[in-house]
């Protein structure tokens, strides 16, 4: 996003935050009606740039909002989505990715608020290692032509009883509603806004060997010396690699003896 749009987001983020920092407000519902509503704007374009028109006000665009959804969705929903259509946006799909986002963000924070966030970030990592390694799930998650339903119910198959009901939600929605992503880009965007729940930083560790308890402190330890974040370590285990461990944090890879290599970066950065 760009301009306004990037500023209407930050917003967002805050207000929703700011409505799930009430414990009375429970963030599934609220995350139901978002990701209705994604699906409503997705579908209806014209609706989608009557909110999104800059030529409206937004008292009238929260106005139009609430007399077509008002009687559909739980007043906290309502109030939030009015927010955002008086925001300003630079394009109409803009204003649909926010909504997006906060439906994922309100179902994360359920999952936090249950204490399962860490679960959840381990869970959607370890899917998305599960699609790399089978291309016949992959094509029957992604064919367009499937039936959602059948979806669901194979993903309720592979997750049901299995993960956490969070992580199935947000599966679900990734695959019967791609809304032009690729599974594994979807899956990486999750995964993104997981850690920013923490306002942490993920990074995805290969080994050539299970690392010990030890190891897995003294390495998280070393990146968050470095980054001046929490890390997250989403492990994995692969024999090929090279030097004992790789590290990739976003576009940032780093190979070999991994926790020497990190100590003296960090000292290097600390003078």
């Amino acid at each position: 996003m760009n301009g306004a749009s990037r500023e209407a987001l930050a917003t967002a983020r805050e207000q929703l935050d700011a409505l799930t920092d009430n414990t009375s407000v429970a963030p599934a519902k609220l995350a139901d009606d978002l990701a209705s509503v994604t699906a409503l704007l997705n579908r209806e374009g014209t609706l989608r740039r009557a909110l999104s028109d800059p030529a409206k006000s937004g008292e009238a665009k929260a106005e139009l909002l609430r007399r077509l959804l008002g009687g559909q969705l739980g007043a906290d929903s309502v109030d939030l989505l009015a927010g955002l259509v008086r925001s300003r946006w630079s394009q109409p799909r803009d204003l649909v990715d926010a909504v997006e986002e906060l439906a994922d963000s309100a179902d994360l924070i359920d999952a936090q608020r249950r204490g399962a966030l860490d679960d959840v970030e381990d869970e959607l990592f370890r899917f998305g290692r599960i699609l790399s390694a089978s291309s016949e799930l992959r094509a029957a998650l992604a064919n367009q032509v499937a039936d959602a339903r059948a979806k669901t119910g194979l993903l309720h198959s592979l997750l049901g009883g299995r993960a956490h009901p969070v992580t199935e939600r947000l599966v679900t929605r990734l695959v019967t509603a791609p809304r032009g992503r690729s599974l594994e880009g979807g899956i990486e965007y999750l995964s993104k806004l997981a850690a920013a729940r923490r306002d942490r930083m993920v990074a995805e560790v290969t080994s050539a060997t299970p690392l010990s308890d030890q190891q897995k402190r003294r390495l998280g330890a070393s990146l968050a010396r470095i980054y001046g974040r929490q890390v997250h370590l989403n492990l994995d285990v692969d024999p090929a690699v090279l030097g004992g461990v790789r590290v990739r944090i976003g576009d940032e890879v780093i190979n070999g003896a991994i926790a020497d290599r990190l100590d003296e970066a960090a000292r290097r950065l600390a003078g």
